[in-house]
């Protein structure tokens, strides 16, 4: 049986639609981001790509959660706070105190 991914959409400037899957949400300062990556990781052996790591904010605005850029000059600060929470995990160590979807049994009770 297949876990359920959260996948979310979105449209570059040109119109091209391309998904991001949520790998883990955050608050910081009052506010909620979220970790993305993207949905279709490369898988080529020989491909030397780095995965990109998005991080969101999200707003809420009716019924609906909107996605938006975080804030450039909260960026440098939002990215140590994703770097700790994934370290302590260490995917998943023993200090692994949050719901992330790394994929490792210590996240899900």
């Amino acid at each position: 049986m297949e876990e359920e991914r959260d996948l979310v959409t979105f449209s570059d400037d040109d119109g091209n639609e391309f998904e991001l899957e949520v790998i883990d949400y955050f608050e910081h300062e009052g506010q909620e981001y979220a970790v993305l990556v993207d949905a279709e990781p490369c898988e080529d052996e020989e491909c030397d790509c780095d995965t990109e790591v998005y991080i969101m904010k999200i707003v809420v605005n009716g019924e609906m959660e909107e996605f938006l850029p975080a804030d450039e000059d909260k960026m440098d600060e939002l990215i140590k706070v994703v770097e700790a929470r994934f370290d302590d995990c260490d995917c998943c160590g023993d200090d692994c105190d949050h719901d992330c979807d790394c994929g490792c049994n210590d996240c899900k009770e």
